[in-house]
């Protein structure tokens, strides 16, 4: 899977996506990564405030890694969400 986001609600979109996929809900992954239920749910919804440690936490559990790139030009991701 290699999908690309742009913003904090783009990136919490492709969290909740690969949560509901592994079949896990907010609250086990929560457990997963020692974060209650509510901290997920802010995350997903691309809260400002959520911690990059957060993220990274989330990622982990999931089996997921971030790859920066240059931004391409030919994609509309603003259509993808």
């Amino acid at each position: 899977m290699s999908q690309s986001a742009r913003t904090a609600k783009q990136l919490g979109a492709l969290v909740r996506r690969e949560r509901r996929r592994q079949g896990y809900s907010q609250a086990k992954l929560g457990e997963k990564i020692g974060l209650r239920q509510a901290t997920v749910s802010k995350l997903e919804a691309g809260e400002p405030a959520t911690q990059l440690q957060t993220l990274l936490d989330a990622l982990t559990a999931l089996n997921l890694e971030i790859t920066v790139r240059e931004r391409s030009k030919s994609t509309d991701l603003e259509q993808l969400f």
